[in-house]
């Protein structure tokens, strides 16, 4: 089998100059970084090109300058906070192209580590303009793309570089495609998908490609209501986009066609408004008193949903059961990430899941560490998971 793309495996590293694409768009407060797990992904591909002896110059955008430069908009205070995760010194440069950047890549030894100032202070970044891929190629020899979550965005750095230097994938995008591969490209089977989250209108690409994907989707979340109504059930106040039952229908009947099972809750947790440790109680669907609403599923549809699991080999799991931040509506979204986290631990489950919502759930279940495999990446999971081609990911194939 070829692969699909190539990695650090297929690199020359030593004694060249390597441009390593990074995320490092990570929430800080008052110049101080409070989430680094995304600089954690990454560090081993950076200590992997310098021990090989390359030098590693790290690409990175973040936050959203609005025309240029401006401060609160600088990496610099990112330096450091790589510098104490990589245990090894971090230069900084104040440009990523131009004069400053090629006299701080002049002054690099083998092994060296250098991030260069945000990506986005220049208009030719998010524009993919020729001008400025060929000033960020001649900054170096080998490019790496290390940011997945940053895929999908056919920019300078995630996209026009690849195709004008040898482009490699980075340790952690290569185990977010090989995780996505396992997931849906050429999963074990039978392969179930848990699709929660608010709304239908968000997540309509991702049902119509899921459906001839897998053997099970499992809705879950508000856009569950917007089926249940579309099947004539009354949802109460529940959170509902009646305007899309036509959309809800065509789904069901696609996935009748591709021999997919569509999984719908058969009882709710239900209650007169949404705020933590309200009275609750559950009711079956069908039963939905007017002036409540459904705030999550109930424990006959949480074993059904578990029952599944317990019969498939692969899990894909984008978005929560219920109203997860406001307890007790979290209790579904809770139960079932504790038994997909066992099973995966058992050998029985192969689980990906990616997500904000989904990963602060999993997060708060104490089971992210459990699943095979989290992605971090948002748009670009979502994206991949629609089955749209990825720029960044596109642009790294063997050619």
């Amino acid at each position: 089998m070829t692969k699909p793309f190539r990695t650090l495996d297929d690199a020359d590293l030593a004694g060249k100059r390597v441009l390593l694409r990074v995320d490092l768009n990570v929430p800080t407060e008052n110049g101080r970084v409070t989430d680094a797990t995304r600089i954690e992904r990454v560090a081993p591909t950076i200590a992997e090109i310098a021990d090989k002896g390359g030098k590693v110059i790290l690409l990175a955008h973040f936050g959203r300058p609005k025309g240029g430069p401006d401060e609160a908009n600088s990496l610099k205070p990112v330096a450091a906070a790589v510098a104490h995760i990589i245990k090894r010194p971090v230069a900084f440069a104040t440009d990523c192209i131009g004069k400053t950047a090629d006299d701080a890549i002049a002054k690099m030894k083998n092994g060296d580590v250098l991030l260069l100032e945000n990506t986005r202070f220049h208009k030719g970044e998010e524009k993919n303009d020729p001008a400025h891929v060929d000033e960020l190629a001649k900054l170096g020899d080998v490019y790496v793309n290390d940011a997945f979550s940053a895929a999908h965005r056919a920019h300078a750095t995630t996209h026009g570089l690849a195709h004008k230097l040898p482009a490699h994938a980075g340790r952690a995008m290569q185990k977010e495609l090989e995780a996505l591969e396992a997931a849906l490209g050429s999963p074990k089977r039978p392969v179930a998908a848990i699709v929660g989250g608010a709304k239908v209108s968000t997540k309509l690409d991702l049902l119509g490609n899921l459906v001839n994907k897998v053997d099970v989707l499992i809705i879950g979340g508000g856009m569950a209501n917007t089926f249940l109504f579309a099947e004539g059930k009354g949802v109460g106040k529940s959170l509902c986009e009646k305007d899309l039952a036509d959309t809800a229908r065509s789904i069901v009947a696609a996935a009748k066609k591709a021999k997919c099972r569509i999984l719908l809750p058969v009882d709710a947790t239900v209650a007169a408004e949404l705020k933590p440790h309200v009275r609750v109680h559950v009711v079956d669907v069908d039963h939905v008193p007017e002036h409540e609403m459904i705030l999550d599923i109930g424990p006959k549809s949480i074993a059904a949903v578990e029952k599944v699991l317990g019969e498939i080999k692969t899990l894909v799991w984008n978005g929560p059961f219920g109203a997860f931040e406001t307890p007790p509506f979290d209790a579904a979204t809770m139960a079932i990430a504790k038994t997909a986290a066992r099973l995966t631990r058992q050998g029985k489950l192969t689980s990906v899941a990616g997500g904000g919502d989904t990963v602060a759930a999993l997060n708060e279940a104490k089971v992210a560490d459990d699943l095979t495999y989290v992605s971090t990446a948002g748009g670009a999971f979502l994206e991949w998971m629609e089955g749209k081609a990825l720029p960044g990911v596109e642009a790294l194939r063997a050619k």
